[in-house]
């Protein structure tokens, strides 16, 4: 729930994957030897539930426009707020002019947007339905049919619309902590996180910000988003993730949402701040052409390392832990692990060594 949670269930080994909550979806949808497409073989995940908690009146919502808003919305200004308290910074005594807030979220339908969907969608669908294989039904039934449907749903209205909004996400940041600068979401799947930290670096090193919040958010464990996954058969069938295992079949899907606070390490230095680290250099890369776009490249990676080294300027070896991807998937696996091994060189009689691991295998 917070970052000394997370800190200390790393040190401890904590699995945090548990069976899908009862309320996120039906029984049903389970069944391992069904492949239809609305029926999974994997009922185990990442869940937040027990830290989804968000205080309204502490940012100056309408609590009535806080219960139908998209939860990512909500929980990131949170914790945007959480990292700016943490770093000792105070928007409205700091003056943050030039802030930047950039966030990674995958262009996902959230909890918000399934309500919406089933409020205007499904709502008529059922009705009409309905209508055609009861013929005798009369309006006022139908009508009582979807009012009743549409009420277990939640509230929606003019109150609650606006909070539907994905991209509005760092937009609500920049609103309600009153920051100025370049205010945006990015795209780039399991990468997306880490393309949010690389913007920020970029907007810091032109001059054009003096701090970035930058970092991301998950919180799709819709059903539409379980199928997808079930389909291409990369969800885990023993319902393990263990990237790098020589069992390792798959992954599973978590949520949750970070962000950090970004400064250059002059100005942090000038500042006084708690500094947990430095940032000496980003690389990027995309895997370029092959057969399928699921299947990894070791050379588009490898594209990605040499960049970072060349960015921070300092020899390879000058390294102690290594934060995989590790998908848990085979091609995944051996596609990073000959990626490292390309570029880090095979192990020698009293070299240093370093620590390969992956937090995936936890959340």
């Amino acid at each position: 729930e917070n970052l000394q949670a997370f800190w200390h269930n790393i040190v401890q080994g904590v699995d945090a994957i548990t069976e899908v909550p009862s309320h996120r979806w039906e029984p049903d949808f389970y069944d391992p030897n069904d492949p239809a497409p609305d029926r999974f073989y994997a009922r185990r995940g990442g869940f937040i539930d027990a830290y989804a908690t968000f205080d309204a009146m502490r940012f100056g919502i309408m609590p009535v426009a806080a219960e139908g808003a998209e939860p990512d919305q909500l929980l990131a200004l949170q914790v945007a707020a959480d990292a700016l308290e943490d770093a000792g910074i105070q928007p409205e005594r700091d003056g943050l002019q030039n802030t930047a807030v950039i966030l990674g979220r995958g262009n996902y339908v959230g909890a918000g947007m399934t309500r919406l969907m089933q409020h205007v969608r499904t709502a008529q669908q059922l009705v009409t339905a309905l209508d055609t294989l009861i013929p005798g039904l009369t309006q006022q039934q139908l009508s009582a049919v979807k009012h009743e449907f549409q009420s277990k749903l939640g509230s929606y209205g003019p109150d609650t619309a606006i909070g539907l909004v994905p991209n509005l996400t760092a937009s609500r940041i920049s609103n309600r902590l009153n920051l100025h600068g370049p205010t945006y979401t990015v795209d780039a799947a399991c990468a997306s996180a880490l393309i949010a930290v690389d913007s920020a670096c970029r907007e810091l090193r032109s001059g054009r910000v003096e701090l970035a919040l930058a970092g991301g958010v998950h919180l799709s464990h819709d059903v539409a988003f379980w199928s997808v996954f079930c389909q291409l058969g990369a969800l885990s069938r023993s319902e393990m993730i263990r990237p790098f295992h020589t069992e390792a079949d798959g992954l599973l899907i978590g949520e949750g949402l970070g962000i950090v606070a970004l400064e250059r390490l002059s100005d942090a230095k000038r500042h006084g701040r708690r500094i947990y680290a430095v940032i000496d250099g980003v690389g990027v890369s995309s895997d370029g052409r092959d057969v399928s776009i699921m299947q990894p490249r070791p050379e588009g990676q490898l594209l990605a390392l040499k960049r970072a080294w060349e960015d921070a300027g300092i020899p390879r070896e000058m390294i102690g832990l290594l934060e995989a991807h590790g998908t848990g998937t085979k091609a995944g696996d051996e596609a990073e692990l000959q990626t490292l091994r390309s570029f880090f060189g095979e192990a020698e009689a009293g070299s240093a060594r370093a620590t390969l691991g992956s937090v995936k295998s936890m959340i």
